[in-house]
């Protein structure tokens, strides 16, 4: 149960989440459905992946959400020639001019931040993309079998061009599967497009104001674990994520011709995780089934591989979560 604690909190955070959509609505227009993702992503501790072609404000979103946070944020612009080292920094030798000791000292890479920003992370080889993997997943990096942690709280916004693909390292499926959503950007209508002409060709220049810092992200992330949710929509996610696994039982017809992979149990939890978020950002104190349905996409679509079939026909594994929402029933409790 949610207690009278939680409940002031979970208003709290309500409406510091309205205030700094306003804040990141002073620079960012037309885009309200990414950032009410990304937000959920951060309060829920997960990384994003976004993905959408050149000039539609990925940079400038991720920036703008650091100066709205007060975070520490550094950004990484993957290129072939990226080491790993570069990321997650080295140590170096270091001489005391006094005694004339030398000694290593470890010198932090950008990877030591609260927000990462890493720039078409797709453009880099496997060897330095696999470098972001263990910061990803336990917040910290290991350089001459030396532990370091990383700074708390820790998020990778990591950014990718969908249709320039020459040249390119695509992601593995195992680092894909770190990332909690996979944000898709697209064009501005024809309204905002013409703000955001208006706005970036005058001399104006809109001031984010900073709305929350590390400690309050941090013990928001804890109250979103508190967030109750129901057996049957617990139940409702897990059917969501296990339809999509190819060759089990009652598997729907879409899922076996046109995937040859399917989303693992991390999914499920991101489902829950993310739907608690989502839920607490908009001052409710228990998950609805809305809040489930709001990050499917996000959480399912880079889980799942599309086959050859697919291919063919045009569908996306985007059409194939929406098919599965619309046929998959939520069975309510039969607890009195």
């Amino acid at each position: 149960m949610t207690g009278e604690h939680d409940v002031k909190a979970i208003e709290q955070l309500h409406e510091g989440f309205n205030h700094l959509r306003n804040e990141l609505n002073k620079v960012i227009v037309g885009q309200d459905e990414v950032v009410e993702q990304l937000l959920t992503a951060l309060f829920a501790g997960g990384h994003c992946l976004l993905v959408g072609v050149p000039g539609l404000a990925k940079t400038l979103i991720v920036r703008t959400l650091a100066q709205a946070l007060s975070l520490d944020f550094s950004r990484v612009q993957f290129t072939p020639d990226l080491m790993p080292a570069d990321i997650t920094g080295t140590e170096v030798i270091q001489e005391d001019r006094s005694s004339g000791e030398r000694s290593f000292r470890f010198l932090a890479g950008p990877v030591f931040a609260n927000i990462v920003l890493a720039d078409e992370i797709n453009r880099t080889p496997p060897k330095t993309q696999a470098a972001l993997l263990e910061a990803m997943q336990e917040q910290q990096v290991t350089i001459g079998g030396e532990r370091h942690e990383l700074p708390k709280p820790f998020f990778v916004l990591a950014t990718q061009n969908p249709i320039e693909q020459e040249g390119t390292y695509p992601l593995p499926e195992a680092q894909l599967d770190r990332f909690m959503f996979e944000v898709r950007i697209d064009y501005p209508n024809e309204d905002a497009e013409m703000q955001i002409v208006k706005q970036t060709t005058s001399d104006f220049v809109p001031q984010v104001k900073p709305t929350l810092d590390a400690e309050q992200i941090k013990n928001y992330a804890q109250l979103v674990r508190r967030v109750p949710v129901a057996d049957h929509l617990v139940r409702y996610a897990l059917q969501l994520v296990r339809q999509t696994r190819v060759g089990r039982a009652a598997v729907p017809e879409i899922v076996e011709k046109y995937l040859s992979w399917g989303a693992g149990p991390r999914a499920s939890q991101y489902l829950v995780l993310a739907a608690k978020a989502r839920a607490a950002l908009f001052g409710r104190m228990c998950v609805g089934t809305e809040d489930i349905q709001a990050v499917a996409l996000p959480v399912l679509r880079h889980r799942m591989i599309a086959n050859f079939n697919a291919e063919a026909d045009g569908i996306t594994t985007d059409a194939i979560v929406e098919h599965l929402l619309q046929n998959t029933n939520v069975e309510p409790s039969s607890d009195p």
